[in-house]
This record gives C-alpha cells, sequence and structure tokens, in this order.
C-alpha cells in the first residue's frame, strides 16, 4: 500500500511538472503573438493618424469650395505619386463606351462607362464629398469626392444622389445611382479623376474591363502646377457665366461660349428669348490689342479669327506657327505666337 501511495505520487509530481513545463511554452509563443498583434494596431493607427479625411490632401489643396468643379487653389509638385492602393471600382461594369479625349468639337474630360438605371455607383477612394450638385445641361446630378491621394473624383449623369455634402466616405460607400440625366444620350456613368482641378485620363489608373487599377502607383510627370487666385478668378468667372447663360450650376471642362452659341441657337426658344438672342449676336466683340512682343495670352472669348485679324494675319498662318488647327480650341492664358 505504501509502495502504490509512493508511486502515485510520483505520477503526480511529474504530471504537474509536465503541466507546468507546457504552460511557460504556451506563454512564451503567446508573447510574440501579443507583441505582432501590437505591432499591426499601432501601424493601423499611424495610417489612420496621417490620413486626414476631414481635410483630405491638405498638403495639395489650399481651398475647400463646394461650387465649381475646377475652382481649387493649391500646389502640386513635379513627379507627384499618387496612392492607388485601397481603391474599389465606382461600378462593376467592364464596358467603356466613350474615351478621355476630343469628341464631338470639345474635350471629353473623363470616360464613360455603360451602367443602367439604377445601378450602384460607388467611392473610388477613402474621402469626403466636395460637390454633390444637379447640371441640366452637362453633368446632370453628380458627384465629385477629394482623397487624400490628392485625386478628386467625379461622377456624373446620375439619376440619384445618395451621398451628403461635406460627408466623410469610405472607399466602397455608395455615394448614388447609374443613370441618364443632364448631357446623355443613354444611360452611364460620366467618371473623371482630376489633380488639382486638372482632368487625367482615368484609364491611366483604373482598367474597367479587368476590374483592376493599372498599378499601385501613378505617377504624374507634368512639371509642377500651381493654381492661385488670379487662376481661380478666371475660371471662376468662365464657369459663372456658363452658369448665369445655362440657368444651371456647371457645364462640363472645355465647352467654349462659341460652342453654347451653337447649341442655343439648335434649340427652339419663344420670342422673348429669340429678340434676346438676337441682341446679343449683334453686340460688337470687344476691341483686341495687337499682341506684344510676338505673343497674344489667351483671355475670355477669344478666337482664332479674331487674334488674326487684330495681328494683321491669318487664321492659317496661327495655326501653322503654333501647331494647331482652325477648330482646335483655346484654353485661357494660351500662348499663341503670331
Amino acid at each position: 500500500m505504501i509502495i502504490k501511495t509512493k508511486k502515485l505520487l510520483s505520477i503526480a509530481l511529474l504530471t504537474m511538472t509536465s503541466l507546468s513545463g507546457m504552460a511557460q511554452d504556451l506563454i512564451a509563443m503567446q508573447a510574440p503573438s501579443d507583441k505582432r498583434m501590437k505591432e499591426i494596431r499601432d501601424v493601423k493607427l499611424t495610417h489612420t493618424l496621417k490620413t486626414d479625411l476631414q481635410n483630405p490632401a491638405s498638403d495639395i489643396y489650399t481651398d475647400w469650395r463646394n461650387e465649381f468643379v475646377s475652382a481649387v487653389t493649391g500646389h502640386v509638385p513635379a513627379n507627384f505619386k499618387v496612392d492607388l492602393r485601397g481603391f474599389c471600382m465606382p461600378t462593376t461594369s467592364r464596358v467603356v463606351t466613350s474615351n478621355f479625349g476630343p469628341r464631338w468639337r470639345r474635350q471629353h474630360a473623363g470616360i464613360d462607362v455603360k451602367v443602367y438605371i439604377g445601378d450602384t455607383i460607388r467611392a473610388a477612394f477613402d474621402g469626403k464629398v466636395r460637390i454633390t450638385k444637379y447640371d441640366r445641361r452637362g453633368y446632370g446630378y453628380f458627384v465629385v469626392i477629394r482623397h487624400p491621394n490628392g485625386l478628386e473624383t467625379l461622377y456624373g449623369h446620375l439619376s440619384k444622389i445618395i451621398a451628403k455634402e461635406d460627408a466623410v466616405v469610405k472607399a466602397g460607400d455608395i455615394i448614388g445611382l447609374g443613370g441618364n440625366t443632364g448631357r446623355s444620350t443613354g444611360s452611364h456613368l460620366h467618371f473623371e479623376t482630376r489633380l488639382l482641378g486638372q482632368a487625367i485620363n482615368p484609364a491611366f489608373m483604373f482598367d474597367f474591363e479587368k476590374q483592376d487599377v493599372t498599378s499601385d502607383f501613378y505617377v504624374c510627370n507634368n512639371k509642377a502646377m500651381t493654381r492661385g487666385k488670379e487662376d481661380l478668378m478666371d475660371i471662376e468667372q468662365m464657369e459663372n457665366e456658363v452658369a448665369l447663360r445655362e440657368g444651371s450650376v456647371l457645364i462640363s471642362t472645355g465647352i467654349s461660349e462659341q460652342s453654347l452659341d451653337e447649341e442655343e441657337n439648335k434649340e427652339v426658344v419663344d420670342t422673348k428669348q429669340s429678340k434676346k438672342s438676337k441682341a446679343v449676336a449683334k453686340r460688337e466683340p470687344r476691341k483686341m490689342e495687337k499682341a506684344k512682343n510676338g505673343v497674344h495670352i489667351v483671355k475670355q472669348g477669344d478666337t482664332l479669327s479674331a487674334i488674326a485679324r487684330a495681328n494683321n494675319t491669318t487664321v492659317a498662318e496661327l495655326c501653322k506657327k503654333n501647331g494647331i488647327k482652325e477648330n482646335s480650341m483655346l484654353s485661357l492664358k494660351q500662348k499663341i505666337k503670331i
């Protein structure tokens, strides 16, 4: 009996020793895991602190305006790297119906993706909603979001806006529904990517066919871009004039005064509007000064024919010297060699 008792005690002591060893091993294994989890949490916290969604890309933009798409101020350095990670495709559609570039005698500042009325449209990145408006002669119902990576994305021709102005959104959040509003010939999503108000071809960053971004980063190799109060006044003046004439908020970037006149003349208007249009058409154009030092700086309302007349030359000669076509659209502050 005594021998059996001693054996039992020995087994018990051996078991306790083994359990103690196992417990220590478990604690030793758990410690690095806890440390790794803490490191991960710290990284996430640091990233969250760096990404201020209340003031996205504040190192680039110096203002926050809810009125106009292009009227922004700030500075973007040369070779600026746009972080495309953490993206969400705005739509699951893979069909691009119209690309970025010249279209119908004007610049198409984005790409059109086929969607149907009511289809879900999502935010491409985390960010803050800057504009939600209706533009009957341009974007229709549209949303503009500013993102921490420096981009602003625009979603046009929506049937319904869900996002709220000045609200913070996450990549993938529903911001609206596909539609056919504004200047549109069929239901689709008009999608733009802009940096400091300047449109960049979305195809450089988004591959809708593959439903993926083209890479983790996109580098803007342009010269440093700066927009200050002077540029802002020019852009705002242009957009204000268009808004007043159209009775709407905004017209797509690139529409000239001449193009607007052509569109207006095609419309059926009442007698008063017709008389008003004729009166405007009969107004004398503003007197243009002769170019200084052989270079003309384009101002609001300038045309190639007017520049040619003021400088005793021809449109053909101007096109030859400047490498442009007779129907080329002029941009504000563009330099034209005489």
